[in-house]
């Protein structure tokens, strides 16, 4: 009886420690478009309403429609083409090509998808961006620690300013007329005044930053640490960092990030763990984390659509998500706080050239994925708040609440049968 009963109990303790299959959840991802080799930077084109898509390794950047999410042009570019950019005065995409010393910045017209100039630029450009005040386009060259100042009008460079080590992505900020650069090696971010070309401050306190994008609504700037697995948040008010946002451990990842205006979220790329965390930019906490598929990176935000293009670069695919549809279960979690920063002076030192590990195999599907959203519990300490993102839910833990009440009524009911079967033997021996 003893031996049955304890078998009985090791069987249902086995199935309580099986992950189940998860259960339907709502759906973010709406398409999935095939593209070149190694898909890498994004850029959203809202004249044509197209998503242009730098491929590492096939030379080319691939053109999407957002109408039908179908590629409907590949043009030719330099070598490693890596970031991208859109100018919207002149209807051109700014492509840096980065590999093989290529060093040149390729100028796609978007009304006839060719090539019409093509730019010498610093060593290793790795990260491109607009600026509409002043007609010009910011390149982070990774390899010399610079950066080249474009005018879209002569297609020329006006300007080289000096950076940290290793800048790796750059952003525009129209309110205050500066540009922001994430130096990866150093884990610093410069300031440059569109005004001077200059450097007007340099902000401490990051980790392997590799991307970054500016948040309109809150004035703030968001830096993606991959070296450290979290976004920092900066006031560009200030300077300071005002928030750190815990979004995950895995190595590589986070990577770039993609401002939603229309939410009021920033869309984070992981690479390591395959998936998207949305930022709520109202309480810098992780609200959502969706799947998409390998090594995600460049992403960029289509407001005519309401949706979110990432490059997976391992897969030579673009995943489409639809930013109606990202919210799930909440949980909570714990947080931590930090100190904060100020800005300070940096030096530059050796240089290194970007290394990528790209895959050459070639896919095209139409799919959808399923999300898995979190909400954090956040502190503030010395003016900065901080949160840590949790793991992403999963409906096994359901099942094994299930199963630990399961297990508490066979308990019951062994003890139940011990107690009856004692007391019938005592009865026998009484005889």
């Amino acid at each position: 009886m003893l031996a049955m009963v304890a078998l009985l109990l090791l069987a249902v303790l086995v199935l309580a420690s099986v992950p189940l299959a998860p259960s339907a959840r709502a759906q973010a991802v709406v398409a999935t478009v095939g593209v070149g080799l190694s898909p890498w930077g994004v850029a959203y084109d809202p004249a044509k309403g197209e998503i242009f898509v730098t491929n590492y390794d096939a030379n080319t950047v691939s053109v999407i429609s957002d109408a039908t999410n179908t590629v409907v042009a590949t043009v030719n570019v330099g070598d490693g083409p890596n970031g991208v950019a859109y100018d919207p005065a002149k209807g051109e995409v700014f492509v840096t090509n980065s590999r093989g010393g290529a060093n040149t910045v390729s100028v796609i017209s978007d009304a006839t998808n060719t090539v019409v100039a093509t730019v010498n630029v610093g060593d290793a450009p790795y990260a491109a961006a607009y600026d509409s005040a002043k007609g010009e386009v910011f390149v982070a060259n990774f390899g010399d620690n610079t950066t080249s100042v474009i005018s879209d009008a002569t297609n020329t460079v006006v300007a080289t300013v000096s950076v940290g080590h290793q800048p790796a992505a750059v952003a525009y900020d129209p309110t205050m007329g500066e540009v922001f650069v994430a130096n990866s090696w150093h884990s610093t971010v410069s300031v440059i005044s569109d005004t001077t070309n200059t450097v007007v401050a340099t902000i401490n306190g990051f980790g392997n930053s590799n991307g970054i994008a500016y948040d309109s609504a809150m004035g703030e700037v968001f830096v993606a640490n991959s070296g450290v697995g979290t976004v920092s948040v900066i006031s560009d008010a200030t300077n300071t960092v005002v928030a750190t946002v815990s979004v995950g451990s895995q190595p590589y990842g986070p990577n770039a990030v993609a401002y939603d205006p229309a939410k009021g979220e920033v869309f984070v790329t992981y690479s390591q763990g395959n998936t998207v965390g949305v930022i709520s930019d109202a309480t810098n906490t992780v609200v959502a984390t969706l799947s998409v598929e390998s090594q995600p990176h460049g992403v960029a935000y289509d407001p005519a659509k309401g949706e979110v293009f990432v490059a997976n670069g391992r897969d030579n695919t673009v995943s489409v998500i639809s930013d109606a549809t990202t919210t799930t279960t909440s949980t909570t979690s714990t947080s931590t706080s930090t100190t904060s920063t100020t800005p300070t002076t940096s030096t530059t030192s050796a240089t290194t050239t970007p290394t990528t590990s790209k895959s050459s195999t070639t896919s095209t599907s139409s799919t959808s994925a399923t999300t898995s959203s979190t909400s954090t519990v956040s502190t503030t300490s010395n003016g900065i708040t901080t949160s840590t993102a949790p793991t992403p839910s999963s409906p096994a833990s359901d099942y094994s609440l299930y199963f630990l009440v399961l297990l508490s009524l066979i308990l019951i009911v062994a003890v139940v049968i011990l107690v009856l079967g004692m007391r019938k033997r005592g009865n026998e021996k009484s005889r």
